[in-house]
C-alpha cells in the first residue's frame, strides 16, 4: 500500500493480477427421513446437479453464503448450511480449476419438501435418489463427492478432501 493506505502499490496490483484465476462453487447436500438425496435437472446441461452453484466474486462471497444463496434462488428454501462434509479441486480442459464446496443441508422434512420452488430460469425438475443410484444421475466428480459427503456422515468422519472427486494419494 501506499503512505495514504488508499490506493494499491503498483508492483502489488502487477502481481496479483498475474496469479492464476481459480473459480469456486458450493453447494448443498440435501436428504430425506430415508437417506435420498436430492437432485436437480438443470435445462443448460445434461446430468443433474445438486444445489449450489458459483461463489460470486465481486461481492466478495464466502462458499457457505454461495451455498445458501444459490439454494435460496434454486429450491426456495432459506436453510443456512451445516458443516463442511468435502472439498473437491476439480481440473478441467475447458476452463481453470474449480475447488468445490460441499455443505450439509441436514433431512428436509416432508413439509420442506413440499415447499420446494424451482427456478424456473434454470431447473426443469428435481427428484430425490437413493444411494445406489447417485452414480448414474450425478456424474463426474460430482458423484464422488457426495458419496464421500455421505460416508462422512455415515461415520462420524471430518471433512473429506478430494481432487478430482477421489482422495489425494
Amino acid at each position: 500500500m501506499t503512505n495514504t493506505d488508499t490506493e494499491p502499490d503498483t508492483d502489488y496490483a502487477a502481481y496479483i493480477a498475474g496469479l492464476p484465476r481459480v473459480l469456486a462453487g458450493a453447494a448443498m447436500l440435501f436428504r430425506d427421513s430415508a437417506g435420498r438425496v436430492l437432485v436437480l435437472e438443470p435445462n443448460y446441461r445434461e446430468g443433474w446437479v445438486l444445489p449450489g452453484g458459483t461463489i460470486e466474486s465481486d461481492e466478495n462471497e464466502t462458499p457457505r453464503g454461495g451455498a445458501h444463496r444459490e439454494t435460496l434462488e434454486e429450491i426456495g428454501l432459506d436453510i443456512a448450511p451445516g458443516r463442511l462434509l468435502v472439498t473437491d479441486w476439480v481440473s478441467g480442459p475447458a476452463r481453470p480449476p474449480i475447488v468445490t464446496y460441499l455443505f450439509d443441508g441436514g433431512v428436509l422434512s416432508e413439509e420442506q419438501l413440499g415447499a420446494i420452488r424451482l427456478q424456473e430460469e434454470e431447473l426443469l425438475s428435481w427428484r430425490l435418489v437413493n444411494r445406489q443410484e447417485i452414480p448414474a444421475y450425478l456424474t463426474d466428480s460430482t458423484g464422488s463427492r457426495v458419496l464421500s459427503a455421505l460416508h462422512a456422515l455415515d461415520s462420524g468422519a471430518g471433512t473429506v478432501e478430494l481432487e478430482n472427486g477421489r482422495r489425494p494419494s
